[in-house]
């Protein structure tokens, strides 16, 4: 049982934008870390931001510029606006959630307890 819903994902051509929410109304959501992964066949599923539970956010350099993680708390919803996308960037996204402030900007899959069940965002050249 997943306690957060990505929406948002979808197909779309390279520079285009697309913004991915997660609902996290079933989590403890108000002190939470939370991130934006994601995840290619073959490959480990990668951490590329994270936001605190007071808003301040850590971006892997291959998104660094392009993407944004923002959190509403009266809404229990993340946001990741994604603009410029790229070929590259297609994958299977999750967003996840943790309790723990363990290593602060450490965007690691080991830190996080609790996942949404991906979505896919496929960009075309």
């Amino acid at each position: 049982q997943f306690r957060l819903l990505e929406s948002g994902g979808g197909s779309l051509q390279s520079g285009y934008s697309l913004r991915l929410s997660c609902d996290a109304s079933e989590y403890d959501y108000s002190r939470a870390w939370l991130s934006g992964f994601r995840q290619v066949p073959g490959k480990e599923r990668g951490g590329f931001a994270e936001i605190s539970g007071g808003g301040a956010a850590t971006y892997a350099d291959s998104v660094k510029g392009r993407f944004t993680i923002s959190r509403d708390n009266d809404k229990n919803t993340l946001y990741l606006q994604m603009n410029r996308l790229k070929p590259e960037d297609t994958a299977v996204y999750y967003c996840a959630a943790r309790q723990s402030s363990l290593c602060p900007g450490v965007i690691s899959r080991y830190l996080y307890t609790d996942w949404g069940q991906g979505t896919q965002v496929t960009v075309s050249s």
